[in-house]
């Protein structure tokens, strides 16, 4: 055989890999998608610390879950469904805890003597089992491709509204104003008007840094800033001991406090402590049955909004806005759900701080892949995730939002029976903090202009069938406050 024709197991090894993820097929590179893996990971990173201390507090019937437990199921379940996302839907989504779905289940056991923490894990499952059903028959798709494009648009404008919220805030650069200020307005700059505090810093310098970056084409911009922004905050740390934020210290740390902690071995005890049928057998058919309603809404939307966003912005959609590989994504974020609660780890879903890796170029399951190593890894090096604050990550966060947010010029701000419902949709979004609440007026509000225009009959049936559901969905409430549940 002549030497022309020999391949090396290197470059076929490379090839074949290529092939698979669809590198070279969807514009990227090897190291691009390592680059994109990085970033999603040390952007995600902190909620292995934050889930933790939303779901270790104690039920109201004593139980407790434990902080340690907690954060070693949250990485490993993050980890093995962001791998499997990456190898069998070869898409690049990372997985982790929902914040949506975990606050609501933490407020649920904390303020409900009669269910524990198995009993409410066991509804996060079932809400799992039910998505993944409505996946494989085809229902959650045909909603999808039910929602009209401008919708679909409004949907990534809002995560990008939202993404960019969530950087400002975790960096303190936004801060919640306390009632107690006597003030009307929720939130703020700073400090009342004024940005103290070495965080700040931090975060000022990793943003300018990207921008500049970015306006330069420069590669691997995102990553640069958010390593570059690390750096300084562990130098500040060390020399100036920071130290978290708290009411003392109101301008420590967000959440991480930069530091270098030893090696520890996970504690994944939690896995299988889970009960399906407690909440029934202690609330009854009705209540339980409504909250795991809530549950399923808000795990089934937040995902499918999620996941059109990072898919837009990754250029991945067709001409009608198809994502590749849409039944595979929506199995793997179904799942999420099932091992989520499976593990006392919440919900496990489509995680929005993945536009950090598509920001950086990653297009394949290749990045998922190497940010969920990184998330194995992280169960024992702890480092990994305390040496990235939440301030060295939001500037990131920010310039992915405003690469969202640019495509507002795609809706149709003419048909006032897409502009009202997108506007609704993309404002409600950030400003109540939640994916699904947006989506959900953004829902309403189509289905109700087309009927009062006379043009019901141009609706999908689908879209009439998920906009009485929300209307259920905002009105539970009510319903428990009318019927006693």
């Amino acid at each position: 055989m002549s030497s022309s024709t020999q391949t090396p197991t290197g470059t076929s090894v490379r090839a074949r890999v290529d092939r698979y993820f669809r590198i070279s097929e969807r514009r990227s590179t090897f190291s691009t998608e390592l680059r994109g893996g990085i970033a999603t990971f040390f952007a995600m990173s902190y909620i292995v610390v934050l889930n933790p201390l939303v779901l270790s507090g104690a039920d109201a019937s004593g139980g407790e879950l434990g902080i340690q437990r907690v954060a070693a199921v949250t990485a490993f379940v993050a980890a093995i469904l962001t791998i499997i996302m990456g190898i069998w839907a070869r898409s690049p989504y990372a997985m982790a805890t929902g914040l949506g779905v975990n606050a609501f289940v933490a407020i649920t056991v904390a303020t409900n003597p009669e269910i524990t923490w198995p009993d409410v894990m066991g509804l996060v499952l079932i809400a799992g089992v039910v998505m993944f059903i409505l996946v494989l028959t085809g229902f959650r798709t045909a909603v999808f491709n039910a929602v009209p494009q401008s919708l679909k648009t409004a949907i990534v404008v809002g995560i990008g509204m939202f993404i960019a919220l969530i950087g400002l805030v975790n960096a303190g650069f936004v801060r919640r104003i306390p009632d107690a200020a006597g003030t009307t307005v929720p939130v703020g700059l700073g400090f009342d008007g004024k940005l103290l505090g070495w965080p700040i810093v931090v975060f000022l310098f990793g943003l300018l840094l990207t921008i500049a970056l970015l306006v330069r084409k420069a590669k691997g911009a995102i990553l640069i800033g958010i390593v570059a922004s690390a750096i300084l905050a562990n130098i500040l740390q060390a020399v100036f001991n920071i130290g978290g934020s708290s009411a003392e210290n109101p301008q420590g740390w967000s959440l991480v406090v930069p530091s270098m902690p030893s090696w520890t071995l996970p504690d994944l005890s939690l896995i299988g402590q889970v009960n399906p049928f407690g909440a029934f057998a202690h609330l009854g058919f009705t209540a339980a049955g409504l909250l795991a309603f809530v549950i399923l809404l808000s795990i089934f939307f937040d995902a499918m909004g999620t996941m059109v966003g990072l898919a837009s912005e990754a250029g991945l959609t067709d001409e009608n806005g198809n994502i590749p590989d849409v039944d595979k994504v929506l199995l793997v974020d179904a799942a999420g759900a099932i091992v989520g609660g499976g593990t006392s780890s919440s919900s496990a879903q489509i995680f929005v701080e993945s536009g950090a890796g598509i920001g950086e170029g990653a297009r394949t399951g290749l990045s998922s892949v190497v940010t969920g190593l990184l998330l194995l890894v992280a169960m024992f090096l702890t480092p990994l995730i305390y040496l990235v604050p939440f301030e060295a990550v939001a500037p990131a966060l920010v310039v992915v939002g405003f690469m969202m947010i640019s495509q507002v010029a795609k809706i149709d701000w003419a048909d006032w029976g897409l502009a009202i419902p997108a506007f609704l949709t993309f404002t409600l979004m950030p400003f109540t903090y939640s994916i699904a609440n947006g989506i959900g007026a953004g829902f309403i509000a189509f289905v109700f202009i087309r009927a009062v225009q006379g043009r019901g009959k141009e609706v999908h049936p689908l879209m009439w069938f998920v906009a009485a559901a929300f209307v259920l969905f905002f009105g539970i409430g009510l319903i428990e406050q009318l019927t006693g549940v």
